[in-house]
This record gives C-alpha cells, sequence and structure tokens, in this order.
C-alpha cells in the first residue's frame, strides 16, 4: 500500500503529484525544487539552491520517519552543467556517507527558472 507524505516545512507540489510517496519499506521523493516553503521563493546561486532542495528532501523524510542517513538514490538536474563542482561541495556536506549512487545531468529549463532539482528514494 503507498501513502502521500507532505510537510508544512515544504513548498506545495507546482504540479498534478506527490512531494513524496512511501510504498512499502521505500520512500520515493519527487524532485524538489529549491523554494522555501515560509517565503515561496528560491534563493540565489547554485550553492544557496543546493541547499534548499536538499533540505525539502530531509523535511520530507523526516516527516515519514526516514533520514538523510538512509538515502539510496538521488538524481540531480542542473540548469547548467558548469555548476556541477559548486553543487557537489555542497552536496557533499549535507548528505552523509556512504552516499547514496547518484544521476547528475544538465538539462534546458527547470521549472521556476530554477538552476538545480533533486530528486531521491530512501529507506523507510
Amino acid at each position: 500500500m503507498k501513502s502521500v507524505v507532505t510537510s508544512d516545512k515544504t513548498p506545495a507540489a507546482v504540479g498534478p503529484y506527490s512531494a513524496a510517496i512511501v510504498h512499502d519499506h521505500t520512500v520515493y521523493v519527487s524532485g524538489q525544487l529549491p523554494i522555501d516553503a515560509v517565503s515561496g521563493t528560491m534563493p540565489e546561486g547554485i550553492e544557496a539552491q543546493t541547499r534548499q532542495s536538499l533540505t525539502n528532501i530531509k523535511h520530507l523524510l523526516e516527516a515519514c520517519g526516514s533520514s538523510m542517513d538512509k538515502l539510496l538514490k538521488t538524481t540531480v538536474l542542473l540548469h547548467d552543467i558548469n555548476d556541477f563542482a559548486a553543487m557537489n561541495a555542497v552536496y557533499s556536506e549535507l548528505v552523509p556517507g556512504p552516499f547514496p549512487a547518484r544521476s547528475a545531468f544538465a538539462v534546458k529549463d527547470l521549472p521556476k527558472g530554477a538552476l538545480v532539482e533533486i530528486e531521491a528514494v530512501a529507506a523507510k
């Protein structure tokens, strides 16, 4: 059985999808834009946006009894592949080791003009 995960610490979905779903003992977190739930805005720069996207993931994981140390796989979408090193620096600070499997690639555009979007799969 699947259940929807929400958190008042994360922004509402910007489309017809759930922010996260738990199925059995796995949490599937939709791509998190770097939107601050309180202000509704995105911070400036790739470092701050990466931090916000990962913070949103952290809040969703905590809302269903999981945590960042239970991450299994992440996917990082970058507006500009030249931001890879800067994103990696923040990612390595906020994602505990052993690091999850990960894919990262550049895309033409991201919703709302974001510089980064990160999705995740974690154990519950």
